[in-house]
């Protein structure tokens, strides 16, 4: 069964953007994955169709009303069917990495709630146990982004859409590290050469030199990850 993904958003029209193009666009050409939008704006129940309106307390910006949400939320599962799990893209959220959207394909479905303006009501959040997931210690405009950034990270884990399978495994953060040099030819450009373990043939030695480079390249510029990745060794 393909990998499907839900996504509320204000901005349908702006899926499935550049997930319909690449390898995520040949895979959902190819019915390896599925993607349903659902425009909010399009439960609303007044006359304008509104979707937010002031926050209580007081404050600069709109929040999304609680009662639109809801409704779409439930709009979606009736029209596409139930899914295993339930997302607000969020700045508050929890940080999405490698584990996380291997988790996601593995669920074999979700939902994307894509905020706008300040926010969204809380008690939607709690009512339907929306899980909270942003992509770092920044804020954009919209959730759309996010979205497909999430969704993208998924589906080049679905079986079938990588050429290697290989590939995925020897990616940055697939073991808890960055990923090593790469280089191709010409084996010098610009008075600068290929190192010679890659072109010695010697597939062990080769092995052993990606490690050491990609523990090296961790340690200088992600020591978070690689103090994660020192904890893992040491339990292991």
């Amino acid at each position: 069964m393909a990998w499907r993904v839900n996504v509320l958003t204000l901005f349908p029209e702006m899926f499935p953007g550049p997930l319909g193009m690449s390898l995520a666009g040949k895979a959902l050409n190819d019915g390896l994955w599925r993607l349903e939008t659902l425009d909010i704006r399009s439960v609303a129940s007044d006359k304008h169709r509104s979707v937010d309106d002031t926050p209580y307390g007081g404050g600069a910006g709109m929040v999304l009303r609680p009662d639109v949400v809801d409704a779409a939320i439930n709009c979606s599962v009736a029209r596409f069917g139930e899914v295993a799990r339930k997302v607000f893209l969020s700045p508050r959220g929890k940080r999405l990495d490698q584990a996380m959207a291997s988790k996601f394909v593995a669920d074999g479905s979700v939902m994307l709630v894509c905020g706008r303006y300040e926010g969204l009501d809380q008690r939607v959040i709690d009512a339907q146990r929306l899980e909270e997931v942003s992509l770092g210690d920044f804020v954009l405009s919209g959730g759309e982004v996010a979205a497909m950034a999430l969704i993208d990270a998924c589906v080049r884990l679905l079986p079938g859409v990588m050429g290697n399978a290989a590939t995925v495994d020897e990616e940055s953060f697939s073991a808890g590290l960055l990923e090593y040099p790469q280089y191709t030819r010409p084996p010098e450009w610009n008075g600068r050469d290929v190192p010679e373990v890659l072109i010695s043939g010697n597939h062990e030695k080769i092995k052993a030199w990606r490690q050491a480079e990609a523990e090296k390249i961790t340690r200088s510029q992600r020591p978070d990850l690689w103090e994660i990745y020192q904890c893992t060794r040491t339990r292991t």
